[in-house]
């Protein structure tokens, strides 16, 4: 998520907008792409939708939910004809045109005359203050209709942000990319959010028309040819949405339905509101959201960003429903639900007693990040000092997941987690590098940027092979020089509120307290800062990048070939410190155990008992069998992985 953020209840000129964006009136063109010819089979459940134009044998049906006003209009834009629409009860106004088909545009007006995009628009060629554009969902002739997806233990993860991972920043671009991931061992992608969001460039955390893709990167169906793609080669698409808050540019939900609750606050204002009045339909629409994804789109999983920012005194947690309603409609499917969770709350990643899920398969690991960033880069600042130079943490995220389990975090205050050795490894996805521990940073720079070399390839051969999923950001296996600073294409006054919050947000920061320096950092708004982001594919021609790419290669084939086949049952290992940054770990994995052994540190690391077992990866110098007396030893940045399969090994 982008913790620079501005409250999300702007309502901006919305009728001089969208009559700016009309046809022939000048407004930004869409992609265009020929879909594929024939018609998918209809689905049950998108039959069952509430929210967005329905196409049926007798027209199409458009509705809205407004329970804030009596008398609603629907604006069929392409032929200027505004039709009222019938109230029909709980909020909701509804008609039916006859020959409003796929590829209409239209709007509902509200009484005062502020013209609306559908909260359930599946497409906005002009943006999210110009009309909606009817779509067919069964249009799109899909030639992966046996896709059902891969088991959890088999993913290895790759982030991408859709805009910047090519140079088109299209979905049909990134095909052309999907052969380097299958021959890198990527088995997942996973898109940065891609619900419409205003401008041209954002990270995506800004969406407010969750079931719309961004028009900057295509329509649906080439969204779909993404997927489609994708699953050809055998890589399963995940997607990050975004339930906790709307952005602040085109959210005009508050404006006809409570959308918000004032009972909770957010970083970004009032939260969603999910338990007060009003919330029962709030909470179908993000459920109905869902469902799109993973239904109409064919996505395999979706990570949900910031739960712990979704608030809710629901008897049922609106979590818990979302699961609920994923696993009901995917028998048969590997469909995977991945949190971000600041709270590392265990109890949402329990398995039943044949291991399945019970609600989400797995969370983004902060807690494997911090101590393997803060073992390679030595910093110190925010909440890396509640990590730096503390091996005992080291050791236990990399055996239990967490490493915070309910003691208290200095940083924040206040105890955090709950226990979690009783979960699974692949309960857990680890990375060395994402969009937020990224783009975080003042510069956007990548840890490739400031941390040394031999530090940098010791950590990434630790979470590549570690039993957790691991999860690689896009760029990170050749060593991509890009930055990725923090980017958007807001509007006045809102860009120089963004603006300033960023440098605002980094005055504490010693290196910062002069204006001058707060001054240097990247400007949000600048299309040039965006540029800045995309990745530089010709750089893989380069010896650096070459060997870098080797070593990713390699470790994620040994990962494939040594570690996929035992993941499943893979609990929590255990662990020991050996010395300040030095840590052995150790799994049952079935038939073998696997054991790590890594010097995190610029300190060679001697006199270790004896290690069985067959060596899969050493990255360092290591001496692990005794010769002329000698202690074993590792060398500084040594990280060894070993797998004994000896029959006393079993458990």
């Amino acid at each position: 998520m982008s913790r620079t953020s501005v409250r999300d209840t702007t309502i901006r000129d919305a009728s001089r907008r969208a009559t700016a964006t009309r046809p022939g009136s000048g407004g930004s063109a869409a992609p265009t792409s020929a879909p594929p010819t024939g018609r998918s089979a209809p689905s049950p459940a998108r039959r069952a939708t509430r929210f967005g134009p329905v196409v049926g044998p007798d027209g199409t049906r458009f509705r809205l939910w407004a329970p804030k006003h009596a008398q609603i209009t629907l604006d069929v834009v392409d032929t200027d004809r505004q039709i009222s629409m019938t109230p029909v009860g709980d909020g909701w106004h509804e008609t039916v045109v006859a020959d409003a088909g796929p590829g209409t545009r239209y709007r509902f007006v509200l009484p005062d005359g502020l013209a609306v995009p559908d909260p359930g628009s599946r497409f906005q060629p002009d943006d999210v203050h110009g009309p909606s554009e009817v779509i067919d969902p069964d249009a799109y002739a899909w030639t992966t209709p046996g896709w059902r997806g891969r088991p959890w233990e088999e993913a290895v993860v790759y982030e991408l942000h859709v805009g910047t991972f090519t140079p088109e920043g299209t979905f049909r671009a990134a095909i052309e990319k999907l052969d380097h991931l299958v021959d890198l061992g990527v088995t997942a992608i996973e898109l940065m959010p891609i619900a419409d969001f205003p401008g041209r460039r954002n990270w995506g955390y800004d969406g407010v028309l969750p079931f719309a893709p961004d028009a900057s990167y295509g329509r649906p169906d080439d969204l779909k040819s993404l997927v489609d793609a994708a699953h050809a080669r055998g890589l399963m698409v995940l997607l990050d949405v975004v339930y906790n808050h709307f952005g602040p540019d085109g959210n005009y939900l508050a404006a006809y339905a409570p959308i918000f609750t004032e009972r909770h606050h957010t970083p970004w204002g009032a939260a969603v509101n999910f338990d007060a009045e009003g919330a029962e339909m709030v909470r179908a629409l993000v459920i109905e959201n869902v469902l799109h994804w993973i239904d109409e789109m064919r996505l395999d999983g979706l990570r949900l960003d910031a739960v712990h920012a979704i608030l809710d005194d629901s008897a049922e947690h609106v979590l818990h429903e979302i699961a609920a309603a994923v696993h009901a409609a995917t028998p048969g499917r590997h469909v995977h639900l991945i949190l971000e969770n600041e709270e590392n709350e265990a109890h949402l990643l329990v398995r039943d007693t044949d291991g399945a899920p019970r609600l989400y398969t797995a969370q983004w690991n902060d807690d494997v990040h911090h101590v393997l960033h803060c073992a390679a880069s030595g910093e110190t600042t925010g909440y890396y000092a509640d990590y730096h130079g503390d091996t005992d943490k080291l050791g236990r995220a990399l055996a239990e997941g967490f490493a915070f389990q309910g003691e208290e975090m200095p940083y924040r205050g206040s105890p955090r987690g709950e226990p979690s050795r009783d979960l699974p490894a692949t309960a857990f996805v680890s990375f060395i590098q994402n969009h937020d521990q990224v783009g975080n940073r003042a510069f956007g720079d990548r840890i490739t940027a400031f941390a040394p070399a031999a530090a940098v390839r010791a950590i990434a051969t630790v979470y590549l092979l570690l039993p957790q999923v691991p999860m690689l950001f896009m760029g990170e296996e050749w060593g991509a020089a890009e930055p990725f600073p923090f980017f958007c294409d807001f509007e006045e006054p809102l860009a120089s509120a963004v603006r300033e919050g960023r440098r605002a947000e980094f005055a504490r920061f010693p290196e910062f307290h002069d204006p001058a320096q707060r001054d240097r950092i990247p400007d949000p708004t600048l299309p040039a800062t965006f540029e800045a982001a995309k990745l530089d594919w010709s750089v893989l021609r380069r010896d650096a990048h070459v060997r870098r790419l080797a070593l990713y290669r390699g470790l994620l084939n040994v990962r494939r070939r040594e570690i996929v086949p035992r993941l499943a049952g893979t609990g929590a290992g255990r662990y020991a410190v050996r010395g300040p940054g030095a840590v052995t770990v150790e799994w049952d994995m079935g038939d073998a155990k696997l054991r790590l052994l890594a010097n995190l540190s610029a300190e060679p690391l001697g006199r270790l008992d004896p290690i069985p077992g067959r060596t899969l990866w050493c990255e360092g110098e290591s001496r692990l069998t005794e010769a002329d007396g000698a202690a074993l030893a590792l060398g500084a940045w040594t990280v060894v992985w070993m797998l004994d399969e000896t029959p006393e090994a079993t458990p």
